[in-house]
Order: structure tokens, then C-alpha cells, then sequence
């Protein structure tokens, strides 16, 4: 791990204390322009007469240095370093040493539409707006900040750094008809210049630059109290939205009292700040930000209308609100020391947001969800030459956005789930509350950041266990396991070695020894055995009941498993002794061994062919998943793919006709998600009354009857009439796009235009996705679909290579959100001409904040095409001789 010296940071001669910002003469339309006053209350570590700050896209000047000892300075000069988005300023005369000081800076900036730093949104108003809201085009606009990782500097100068810690007053002038909030409770108001009022907020507690947050626009609130008391009072919990939405915001405010009080009670430490405000914000590049007592979230990722809007998204947002309010422990009262160790923040976030999901939605299930979704994901991910270890070297913060990824949030969390469950939970949540309160900020000497070796500590002392000797590979080493069972009579031989989707590890590749816990279960009741975890490269484990046993129960350690192929049969036929989990594991090992060319595509067919009377819904999602990739890489191959449909057909046709198409009052969530489900995938292959019903309800819908397609039904719907109707179904869905009013309406149409099946429909959609009609926080929902199109991928592809400086100057404002559009868009080629092509292409153009995923790009490619290559005959000829395809004639 590169140690601080090899970091590129700011001086330390100096370390801020104290921030006043001032922000006013507020551009809200025009060139969106503002000024700004920041006074920075600053510690003289060493006598210096220049002092450097983060600065970017701002016009400072007028800067002055003061202090008690010395008479007030103005900066001679002022220089920009903008590559490393720095300003230094000089002054005449040297500032000694242990001083308090206090630096003011005069600046401009200019309210970007990036979706970083402060920055505006657009939206439809939903009631008739206050009269001060400003327009854009035939939008209204709202205004926000998003300062994580590096986006704090380009609001104000600053020491953007994490662990330069400090306090914050931020005082705004906004019109007097609109609401402005901030991190901390309003402080006070008063009249400005006609028409216009100062909001000045309470002084937050010491945190990092990139918790600060402020926003305003025309807002109402929906308001809960916590059951439990902080100060010895119940605590406001509100959800703002723009006016006329704040109906649609009450399911998560009910989750975010709850889990506040959860999560107190759970870290046994309070909820530090006297208010907790979340906001929907129109525009928004992820799903949510962690903003200390201001959290903001894509609007689907915190409204939920419970008669308009999918039943997934009840899920996704009482994950989300979750996830983030884990960060107002785990990141905002212990932040990480640097940005190497982001897995700390968002590891652990999204681990304890499944838990408190969990605890508050058992009925969800959400544990199969997580190992169907997050384990997966991650696995995938890892399983590239092109990974990185969770805890990455950080040179620069300017290189962190693409570590934002599936390493540190999935990853992260899937061995945090890993960890407490061979500690026990409660254990592990023990150490955790020491840890947060080892580490939490001092007012006295500005703690507050922390490492992994710190968390590592705490757990040990909880635990009794050397918790770093056993974690440390699983942190700072690339890739992860693949255990190897050999039988022999009564006894089993498990190797480990690293498991590279390509299956062409090389010995310097292999020399990882990870602990792994090996989750025994035998015997004729699948009782747990225990067994220790392996932490050489090859063991026997004796005393094994032949009858029955399997490794990694519940799927809680992060490996795979390659069972032999009679064994791996043997427990298709023995599936009952199997937990929900279990069998998500299996299937995604037995078709990630496939691809990697330990196991075969046969032996996957063979085994989840015991499937069709499955009754779970994230089992059912992970069989179905594997089956559409499988026909996504043999896509050129005709009778390959018909085979695989016939195949599908014969798992999914009965399930599908026993649950029906209508949703009952009385059944649970579950229910309704795998008739959504299967209803897709029984239209995806070919169900032709699946099909007919589907197009009928398309039909009866366009035609004013809505209530016809549930709205869980929707994207199935929409996506089987695409792909069915052609030209006028595509129409009729792009345009309910642009008339809908539901949250989930925009997101849910994008996904399903991707199944257009002509070069021409395909063009079209996309001259439609880089218009101003859909925002850019949405434009990779469509090329998702799209890529996962074969008849659209190549398609898509040319037309990013054709329009490629229209496509980079859309999204490029924003890293996160090229780098994901373009993996989205060209991740699901199985053609080694098309990786060769991709990477020609791309050689000698600037790709800062996407090389990463390029290369990611290129290892799935390749590893895809290996597979196509190696199994396609295989594949057919198993469909051939169970009947699924025509023989060879």
C-alpha cells in the first residue's frame, strides 16, 4: 500500500479549522454566475508566505491573510495550477508558526448542469411553482451541491481533502419565496436586496468538505419524529421534494426514522446532529449522497407512489435510504483517512443497509437478494485481470471516481458479510461501535479519520481473534478463490486458486493464499459441520457423509466452488436440501466455471434443468440471468439461440402460467416480483400466450385503460411489445416517456425502448437519448438495453464511434458518468475483432476517467469470446440430443 509520502496532497503548513461561506448575487438564469466570500479560520503549522488550496473553475481574487500577531496582508499574486485543480496564493510577508490566522477569499463561479459541485436540475413541476422559480427552456430548475469526491473545490476554495477536517458556516441570499437548506438547522434569516433574503445556517459539526452540502429551490416537506429521543427529545426527520411531490416521499421518511433509531441503537452511539433532512434532487449522477444532516437522492431512489410506481422500487428505496444514513456513522462521524480507503465508507454502508432492510422488511428476503445481486456483481467484477484490490493505492483524489465501483461497494460489503458471520453479528457490530468511537471526531484535536488496520484492531479486541491476519488478503490482494473439490470415499481434497474468468491464470498470478471459511454442510439433513477454514493451498477434509454435502453455506464466503460434475448433478437432485442462498450460489458458479472453462456450459443446462418447479424469486433471478447471458454470447449463432429459448420454455412455461398476470390484495412482495419476472422471460423466449397477452394489454392501455398493466407489469410489457410491434409500439412508448408522470415512468420506458430490433429504431432511439428530452443522469439506462440487444450492440456501437465528440462533450462534464455509459454500452461483445476494434479505436484519444473500464471492457470481451469459441458445438449438441434443437442433417 503506497504509504502518505507517495500521496500527492496539499502542504501541510497550514490545516483549516473553520470555514464562513458566504454565497450571493445569485445568477439563477442568464449565465448562472455568483459570487462568494469564504473566510478560512487556519492553524500555521510552519512559517510560510504561501499558502495552496483547492480551487477549480473559479475566478478568485482579493485575498487577505490575517492573524493576531501580524497586521493584515493582501496576496501579491495568485496562480492556478489547473491540472491539479489548485491555487496558490503569496503573500509579502511569512506567517510564523502556531499561529491561528484567518484567510478571506473573494470568488466567483458559475452553477454548472454536471451534476457536481453546485449545480442546477431541471424538472416538470408537478403544482404550479412559487414565482421566483426560474426556467430553462419549458423546465423549472432547482439547486443543489454534490461535493464527493473533489467537487467541493469547485464551489469554493478549499482544502479538499478528507482528512483535512474542519467546521462550516455557510450563510446564502436566495429569492424569498424559496426554501435553502443545509447540513445544520437554519440559524437565521433577514431581508437582503429587493426581493431577495440571507439564510445563515448553524455551525456543522468537524467533517470533511466533501459532507458540506447546501441547497434551495421550491420546496414542502413531509415530517416524522423518532421514537427514540436524542437531547432528550424526539428528532425531526423530514423529506423535502419540489412542490406537489411530497406525497410520494412518505415511505422513505418512514424508513429513515426508523433506521436512525436502528442504527443507534446498533452502533450504541446517538445520532450526533439535531436534524436529519433528505431531499430529492431532479438530476443526479448515482443514487443518493451521505451529506451530513442534508442527504440528497435521485428522485427513484426516494419517492415511491404506492399506486403508480413498480414494487421494486419500494426495495431500492429502503435500501438506499438506508445505505445513507449508515454513512452518517460509518464515514461522516469516522471518515476515512484517504481515499484508498473508500471500501470503509461504502463497503461497509451498503453491508448494514442490507441488514437494516432486513430488519425492517424481513418478508423481502433481501439476503438471497444480496447474494443474486451484490456477490455476483462483484464476483464478476474481480474475476478480470482488470480489477483492483478493495483497499487501492490513491496517488491522487483526481483518480478516485472510477474506484466508485463494484469492488468497493460490493465487494466491500461482501466480505464485511463474510467477517460477521464467522464472528457472529452481534459480535462484529460490538467491535464496530468501538471502533466508531475510538475514531469519531474531537473538537479538541480534530479527529475523526481512520484506516483499516484501526477497524481491524477493534474487531480483534471485540472478537479475540486476530482479525487482520486472516482480512489482510482479502483487502489488499486482487481477485479472489476458486475452491477445487476432488471425492474420494469418505473424504474430500479442496485446493484453492485464483479464479480469473478467462481461466488462464498464471503461477505469478496465483500466489495469493486466502482464508476462507469453508460453510460445511452434510448429511442427510444438511446440518452444518464445523469444519476450520482453509488457509493453505490444499487440505482433506475427512468424516464427509457421501450422501449429501456442499461448501460455502448460505453462499457467505466470497469464493466459487467446482464440484465434480456427478456431485454438482447429485445436488440438482437434492435441491431441497438446499437454502434459497445455496442455490443462487450454485447455478452463478456452475456459469461463471462455464465461461472460465473450468466447468461447461452442458453441465450448467444439465443441473438448473431441476429447476422448473422452483417457488423463489431471487433463485428464479439468477437462473434466468444466466440463461439470458449464455444467449447473449451465442447470439450469432441461430440455432444455438432458438435452442436455448425452447430450453428456457420448458423451466419457465408452467411457473409462468401458475402465477398469472393478476396482482392479488392479499400476496407479498415477493410474489408480485416474480410474476414481473417471469412474465419477462417467458416473453423473452417465445411464450406465445405470454406474448398475446402482453400485446393485448399494450393495446387496451395505449387506449386510456391503464389499470389494465399493473405498474410492477410495465416493463415487461413495454419491453415484449417493442420487441413484438415494431415501429408503432416503439413510438407509443417513447412517447409515454415524454408524457409521463410517474417517478419510475422515464427510467422504466428508457429500458424498455432498448429492445427496438432494427439498425433504423435503434438510430432513432439514440438521436432521441442525446436530445435534451432525456437528462443525462438517464442516457445509460437505454444503452443498457440496448448492448444487451444482439440485434442492437453492433448498432450502438457504431453509432458512439461515428458521433464520438457529441458523445464525449454530452457526458463528459461528468467522469462517473462517461466511464459508466460507455462499460454499459460495449461490455456484451463475444467477438475478439470487436475487442481488437474497440481498443483501436480509443488508442491516442484522451480517456482520463475511463481508461479503467476500458480495459475492464476489453478483459470481458475476451474472456466472452473465449467462451463462445470453446463451447458453442458443445452447446448445440447438448440442445440437440434433449430435443431443444433440430439435428444436423
Amino acid at each position: 500500500m503506497a504509504s502518505i509520502l507517495d500521496r500527492d496532497v496539499l502542504s501541510d503548513s497550514v490545516t483549516p479549522l473553520n470555514y464562513n461561506i458566504s454565497l450571493y448575487d445569485l445568477e439563477i438564469g442568464g449565465d448562472f454566475n455568483y459570487k462568494g466570500i469564504v473566510r478560512i479560520q487556519i492553524q500555521v503549522k510552519r512559517p510560510t508566505k504561501e499558502i495552496v488550496v483547492n480551487a477549480r473553475r473559479l475566478e478568485i481574487y482579493d485575498v487577505e491573510l490575517s492573524s493576531e500577531s501580524t497586521d493584515p496582508q493582501k496576496a501579491s499574486a495568485i496562480s492556478y495550477d489547473e491540472r491539479k485543480q489548485r491555487a496558490t496564493f503569496s503573500f509579502p510577508r511569512e506567517i510564523s508558526a502556531s499561529e491561528t490566522a484567518m484567510l478571506e477569499a473573494h470568488f466567483t463561479g458559475v452553477i454548472n448542469n454536471d451534476m457536481a459541485g453546485f449545480y442546477r436540475s431541471k424538472y416538470k413541476p408537478a403544482v404550479t411553482p412559487s414565482e421566483s422559480v426560474p426556467t430553462e427552456g419549458d423546465d423549472r430548475l432547482m439547486f443543489s451541491t454534490q461535493f464527493e469526491s473533489c467537487d467541493a473545490r469547485s464551489a469554493f476554495p478549499c482544502f479538499d481533502e478528507p482528512n483535512l477536517k474542519a467546521s462550516f458556516d455557510v450563510n446564502i441570499e436566495i429569492p424569498e419565496d424559496l426554501i435553502a437548506l443545509s447540513n445544520m438547522p437554519q440559524k437565521g434569516v433577514k431581508r437582503s436586496k429587493q426581493g431577495f433574503k440571507v439564510v445563515s445556517f448553524d455551525q456543522t459539526p468537524i467533517m470533511s468538505t466533501y459532507l458540506l452540502a447546501w441547497a434551495f429551490g421550491d420546496f414542502e416537506y413531509v415530517e416524522d419524529f423518532t421514537h427514540r429521543k436524542y437531547s432528550g427529545k424526539p428528532m425531526p426527520v423530514r423529506v423535502y421534494t419540489t412542490k406537489g411531490l411530497e406525497d410520494q416521499a412518505r415511505f422513505g421518511l418512514k424508513n429513515a426514522s426508523q433506521v436512525v433509531d436502528y442504527f443507534s441503537e446498533i452502533f450504541r452511539i446517538d445520532y450526533p446532529l439535531p436534524k436529519l433532512d433528505l431531499l430529492a434532487v431532479h438530476e443526479f449522477s448515482h443514487n443518493a449522497m451521505e451529506n451530513w444532516g442534508l442527504i440528497t437522492y435521485r428522485t427513484t431512489a426516494i419517492l415511491f407512489d404506492e399506486q403508480h410506481s413498480a414494487a421494486k422500487y419500494k426495495n431500492r428505496v429502503a435500501y438506499v435510504v438506508a445505505h445513507e444514513l449508515a454513512h452518517q456513522w460509518f464515514g461522516n462521524l469516522v471518515t476515512m483517512d484517504w481515499w484508498s480507503e473508500l471500501w470503509l465508507n461504502e463497503g461497509f454502508a451498503t453491508w448494514v443497509g442490507w441488514l437494516a432492510v432486513d430488519h425492517l422488511y424481513p418478508e423481502f428476503e433481501v439476503w438471497c437478494q444480496f447474494v443474486t445481486e451484490a456477490v455476483q456483481t462483484a464476483q464478476q467484477l474481480d474475476s478480470l485481470r482488470a480489477s483492483h484490490p478493495i483497499e487501492v493505492p490513491v496517488k491522487s483524489a483526481l483518480d478516485i471516481e472510477q474506484i466508485f465501483d463494484a469492488i468497493s461497494y460490493l465487494k466491500g460489503s461482501s466480505v464485511i458479510r463474510m467477517l460477521s458471520n464467522h464472528l457472529g453479528v452481534d459480535i462484529f457490530l460490538r467491535g464496530v461501535s468501538e471502533y466508531l468511537k475510538a475514531h469519531a471526531y474531537d473538537l479538541a484535536d480534530l479527529e475523526g479519520n481512520a484506516t483499516t488496520k484501526d477497524l481491524w484492531e477493534a474487531l480483534s479486541n471485540t472478537s479475540g481473534k486476530d482479525v487482520e491476519k486472516f482480512m489482510d488478503p482479502w483487502i489488499r490482494k486482487i481477485g479472489y478463490p476458486l475452491l477445487t473439490v476432488a471425492e474420494e470415499p469418505g473424504q474430500i481434497g479442496v485446493r484453492q486458486n485464483r479464479f480469473l474468468s478467462t481461466g488462464d491464470v498464471k503461477a505469478d498470478e496465483d500466489e495469493t493464499l486466502w482464508w476462507i471459511p469453508l460453510g460445511l454442510k452434510t448429511g442427510h439433513q444438511a446440518m452444518a459441520a464445523t469444519i476450520n477454514a482453509l488457509t493453505s493451498r490444499e487440505e482433506t477434509l475427512r468424516d464427509i457423509d457421501e450422501t449429501f454435502y456442499k461448501l460455502n453455506a448460505d453462499q457467505t464466503g466470497f469464493y466459487r466452488t467446482n464440484y465434480p460434475p456427478p456431485r454438482l448433478a447429485k445436488m440438482g437432485a437434492k435441491k431441497d436440501k438446499l437454502s434459497a442462498e445455496d442455490k443462487i450460489g450454485l447455478i452463478a458458479d456452475a456459469a461463471a466455471l462455464a465461461l472460465s472453462g473450468d466447468g461447461t456450459t452442458p453441465g450448467l443446462l444439465t443441473f438448473i434443468s431441476n429447476f422448473s418447479d422452483e417457488t423463489n424469486y431471487a433463485v428464479w433471478a439468477q437462473l434466468v440471468a444466466s440463461l439470458v447471458n449464455i444467449r447473449s454470447i451465442f447470439a450469432e449463432n441461430e440455432a444455438v439461440v432458438n435452442g436455448l429459448k425452447q430450453f428456457t420454455l420448458t423451466l419457465v412455461s408452467s411457473a409462468t402460467e401458475k402465477i398469472g398476470w393478476d396482482f392479488r390484495p392479499e400476496e407479498d412482495y415477493l410474489t408480485g416480483q416474480l410474476r414481473t419476472l417471469l412474465i419477462g422471460a417467458a416473453g423473452g423466449a417465445g411464450h406465445t400466450s405470454t406474448i398475446n397477452e402482453a400485446k393485448r394489454r399494450f393495446q387496451l392501455y395505449l387506449c386510456g385503460e391503464r389499470e389494465t398493466i399493473h405498474p410492477s407489469l410495465r416493463l415487461p410489457v413495454f419491453r415484449i411489445s417493442i420487441a413484438q410491434g415494431g415501429k408503432e409500439a416503439y413510438e407509443a412508448v417513447r412517447n409515454e416517456y415524454l408524457e409521463t408522470t410517474s417517478i419510475d415512468g422515464k427510467e422504466i420506458c428508457l429500458q424498455s425502448l432498448g429492445r427496438v430490433q432494427t439498425p433504423a429504431l435503434v438510430n432513432d432511439f439514440l438521436d432521441f437519448q442525446f436530445s435534451d428530452k432525456v437528462k443525462v443522469q438517464d442516457m445509460h439506462s437505454g444503452s443498457v438495453a440496448l448492448a444487451a440487444n444482439s440485434n442492437a450492440r453492433d448498432t450502438l456501437w457504431q453509432y458512439i464511434k461515428k458521433n464520438w465528440n457529441s458523445v464525449h462533450g454530452k457526458l463528459s462534464g461528468n467522469s462517473v458518468v462517461l466511464d459508466r455509459y460507455l462499460k454499459n454500452s460495449l461490455q456484451k461483445f463475444a467477438s475478439h475483432e470487436k475487442e481488437k476494434e474497440i481498443a483501436s479505436f480509443f488508442e491516442g484519444k484522451d480517456t482520463k476517467g475511463f481508461d479503467r473500464g476500458l480495459v475492464q471492457v476489453s478483459d470481458t470481451i475476451r474472456g466472452d469470446a473465449n467462451y463462445k469459441e470453446r463451447d458453442e458445438r458443445l452447446v448445440l449438441e447438448w440442445l440437440q440430443a434433449h430435443g431443444y434443437a433440430p439435428s444436423d442433417t
